[in-house]
């Protein structure tokens, strides 16, 4: 037979932890008189609905041993999956060896991620290494052109239907044997991460990576790039794991901004509203209820807002939800929302509406990982908090505790602003932001720039800046970015320190007379 004619399927080994679809699987194998041959747990499932199965240890006569370590790993199971069948020397010495081919394998792994999640221990989760899984999925993907791999519920239906029209073609087995090798590939992954772990190496020799894809996308940032979204397994409330109840398909920069927005909303305590346009923050605020943090928020840069994504650390409720559809909005993100605010954003058909079902863990430690050409950036997640007994008052005037309670709002804010970051906050809420400029100097006068623009469109007769407090990202090198935010009206400015020209910076406070904290802790955001 032609290794690209259609493959008849007479026998099959059928081996699975997950067993979703199985009964259903076999007994269409069943109706095209497919023997199956199974072990374990897959056998007695088949067995209690009346499925005819015969063991493995029947069939090669070599009983299990080593409580069930050993039970494929045997020349009669490989040489029926490694035969080729187009090969006459094969052929004979499977024949002269009494080796009957194998046409089908179905194995999925032992589940050793949910063990691990599980917190089991340490000799549990190495007892739910599988070995002969593995083996048997990469023998019969090697050999997809005479034998078809399974390793997912999710391609029963597709044999089932190339069963009922003759057997399955060359390019089918071939799309499974890649999926395959991309399962244990994955499934090693894990386990190398696990053993990294056990030893306490963040950063392991060799990195694995290992990613499902969720979903192709239209196109990346830019129509002419392509672009998909893959999703891991780690365990995080965000944009990866959310359930989109309404709206468009989310595009390449939409799950970008919502990633950015949840991440920077997760970071307060109480009811807060973050707006992000092309990744940056353009108004965040904490209130009393998230309708007032909305109004506040909004009113930092309403021209940004327009086209943005909006983050909530709360249920979203109606009063707030009608605000925002107020104006055009490309997606919301909440880690739920009530059944009035889902009736008022049902209006706006292509408004995406993103539950997660939590918050994320602001600092809970994991890796981020940036490619450049030729390799990988990875690092841990800026998890970095400045708290108020961290704060070093470097100035003559003090910071009264309303300030201290702006500085610490805006400079946690600053963290997930684009470097060079500087952010302007009055009363928990943003009044300027200037973001990801080559200068700190620039980003001082855009933000103080944008606080007078947001003032005019208010009514305001003063810029929003004035009497408000600032936060830097990073040192100042210079006097000169300190100084625009002085001529800008805040009053107190928090800053990590470090730069030669420490002391040069905090004369210049002194002279203005404003307030000048240090933390210690920068937040550089690329």
């Amino acid at each position: 037979m032609s290794s690209s004619s259609p493959l008849s399927i007479r026998r099959a080994l059928i081996s699975v932890s997950d067993k979703t679809g199985l009964l259903e699987f076999a007994q269409a194998l069943t109706r095209a008189n497919v023997e199956i041959l199974s072990t374990g747990g897959s056998a007695d499932a088949l067995r209690k609905v009346g499925i005819a199965v015969k063991d493995v240890s029947e069939h090669t006569g070599f009983p299990e041993i080593l409580d069930g370590r050993v039970k494929t790993l045997l020349p009669q199971i490989h040489g029926g999956i490694l035969g080729r069948r187009d090969d006459a020397k094969h052929v004979a010495q499977m024949a002269e060896h009494q080796i009957a081919p194998i046409d089908l394998v179905c194995v999925n792994l032992y589940p050793f991620a949910a063990t691990v999640r599980a917190g089991a221990s340490p000799e549990d989760c190495i007892e739910n290494i599988d070995i002969g899984g593995p083996a048997l999925i990469r023998a019969s993907a090697k050999n997809h052109a005479h034998v078809v791999v399974l390793t997912d519920p999710s391609q029963y239906h597709a044999l089932i239907d190339a069963l009922a029209s003759g057997g399955t073609t060359m390019a089918q087995r071939r799309h499974w044997a890649q999926a395959a090798y991309a399962h244990t590939a994955s499934y090693d992954a894990m386990i190398a991460d696990w053993f990294a772990g056990q030893e306490g190496t963040r950063f392991p020799e060799t990195l694995t990576i290992t990613a499902s894809l969720q979903e192709s996308l239209r196109y990346g940032e830019n129509p002419h790039q392509q672009a998909a979204f893959y999703t891991t397994a780690e365990a995080r409330n965000g944009v990866a794991t959310a359930e989109q109840l309404q709206g468009k398909a989310l595009s390449y920069n939409n799950l970008n901004d919502t990633d950015a927005a949840f991440e920077a909303v997760s970071e307060f305590d109480g009811p807060a509203v973050v707006i992000v346009k092309h990744a940056n923050p353009c108004g965040v605020a904490m209130a009393e209820t998230l309708s007032e943090a909305w109004d506040l928020a909004l009113r930092c840069d309403p021209v940004s807002a327009f086209g943005g994504i909006v983050a909530v650390n709360r249920p979203l409720d109606a009063a707030t939800a009608e605000k925002i559809a107020g104006i055009f909005t490309e997606v919301i993100v909440a880690p739920d929302a009530d059944a009035a605010a889902r009736d008022i954003l049902r209006a706006k058909k292509n408004l995406r509406l993103l539950i997660t079902g939590g918050m994320a863990a602001p600092q809970a430690q994991s890796r981020v990982v940036k490619s450049v050409a030729g390799g990988y950036l990875v690092q841990d997640r800026d998890a970095g908090r400045v708290s108020l007994d961290q704060l070093k008052v470097v100035t003559r005037r003090k910071p009264t505790e309303a300030e201290l309670r702006d500085l610490l709002f805006a400079f946690r804010v600053a963290k997930h602003v684009k470097s060079n970051a500087i952010v302007f906050a009055k009363e928990g809420a943003t009044v300027g932001i200037g973001a990801g400029q080559m200068s700190r100097l620039d980003s001082a006068r855009i933000a103080g720039r944008k606080s007078q623009d947001a003032a005019s469109l208010s009514g305001a007769d003063a810029a929003l800046t004035v009497g408000s407090v600032a936060a830097s990202d990073a040192f100042f090198p210079f006097a000169d970015g300190l100084e625009a935010i002085i001529a800008a009206g805040a009053v107190a400015v928090i800053q990590p320190g470090g730069s030669i020209r420490d002391d040069e910076v905090i004369a210049a406070a002194d002279k203005a007379g404003i307030a000048m904290v240090l933390t210690g802790m920068r937040h550089f955001r690329h």
